[in-house]
């Protein structure tokens, strides 16, 4: 469908700073089909097709089911491809299921959405052939500590976490490493999640003469928080992590809250020529639309760097920077992106916009 809209793709072609044609790629994209996830598993295809349509490179679809029990399933169906690559894999399960075999085959994949360390590490020791364009979870630990270093280093801080596992140690994260540098908050804190008001939180935080306060709560909390500050007449800064860049629910966020999160790539001007072409095409560039169509652009300039140094296409990732949809792209020696995707962003009249102004929000 999509190669008949020729003078769409040719927009899309013209988004990369001219990178050289690659030769086509296939590459399988593992994503679900069905079930709760099948709106982002079309997210995933519809963005790999997209770049696949323009570079005569062919996809074969994988059904996920991010279930243990449909490991074997999976890797067979990988394996039967005969794909150079893969990408995709929103769920742990899968990739667990699949590296091994990958690895073996020498088929590198490439995740769009799974954040965990502990995955990687095993990877890395297990030599298993997976690279990561979702930023991993030390990563936003550390792209908050340092929005904290670098604007309320000598501010009044507090910190306070909702008593969920992912909240809990992400403000332990932060905590730690502001110790090394020798800050330390006014005021800690576990709050109740769920709660219509955090009236009694916001009096504790006033007393403790806490100021600025990143939380490592949801964006609904951290709305209860924000309102229930703005009705008390208490100046609060409030800083959130990626779990802020969500709809709102009961409670809208108030202007200029915080948050460290991953931008949104369709807003930028290095994709705006992809989005103007998708969207010309009936694609909304939506979720993992961009990663996947930045995934595999990635790939084939790998390819093409493959075949011009006579080595694998394993080994080409490693090179680059690569032109994408996401900005240049390189990978470390742990497989990670160079660059951290998160940014320091203010809720603003509706979305997070970059807080290129700072101190407008104190």
């Amino acid at each position: 469908m999509l190669k008949s809209i020729g003078t769409t793709l040719i927009v899309a072609a013209l988004t990369l700073p001219s990178p050289a044609l690659a030769a086509g790629l296939k590459v399988a994209v593992v994503a679900p089909a069905d079930g709760p996830f099948a709106v982002l598993g079309k997210q995933i295809t519809d963005g790999a097709a997209f770049q696949a349509a323009d570079r005569g490179s062919e996809i074969i679809p994988v059904a996920e089911s991010c279930d243990p029990a449909g490991g074997e399933a999976l890797t067979k169906a990988l394996l039967a491809s005969g794909a150079e690559a893969a990408i995709g894999f929103l769920c742990t399960e899968s990739l667990e299921a699949a590296l091994p075999a990958l690895a073996e085959a020498e088929i590198p994949a490439i995740t769009l959405s799974v954040r965990s360390d502990i995955l990687m590490e095993d990877a890395l020791k297990k030599k298993w052939p997976l690279f990561r364009l979702a930023p991993s979870g030390k990563a936003e630990a550390a792209a908050i500590t340092d929005a904290i270093v670098t604007h309320w280093r000598d501010k009044p801080l507090a910190l306070i976490d909702d008593g969920t596992i992912h909240s809990r140690e992400l403000v332990e994260s932060v905590r730690n490493a502001l110790a090394e540098i020798g800050i330390t908050p006014v005021f800690t804190d576990t709050y109740r999640p769920a709660q219509e008001q955090q009236v009694s939180l916001v009096r504790r935080l006033a007393k403790s003469g806490a100021t600025h306060v990143f939380t490592g709560g949801d964006r609904n909390d951290t709305a209860v928080i924000a309102r229930d500050a703005k009705a008390e007449n208490v100046p609060l800064t409030l800083l959130g992590g990626d779990t802020l860049n969500a709809a709102d629910l009961d409670v809208p966020l108030e202007n200029g809250v915080l948050a460290v999160t991953v931008a949104n790539a369709a807003r930028s001007s290095e994709a705006a020529p992809t989005v103007t072409a998708m969207r010309s095409a009936g694609i909304e560039p939506d979720g993992y639309v961009l990663p996947a169509f930045a995934a595999m652009s990635l790939l084939e300039q790998a390819k093409d760097q493959a075949e011009k140094d006579d080595e694998a296409i394993l080994d080409a990732l490693l090179k680059g920077p690569y032109a994408t949809v996401l900005g240049p792209i390189r990978f470390n020696s742990a497989h990670e992106r160079t660059e951290s995707p998160y940014r320091l962003m203010q809720w603003q009249d509706g979305r997070f916009a970059a807080a290129t102004e700072i101190g407008k929000s104190e």
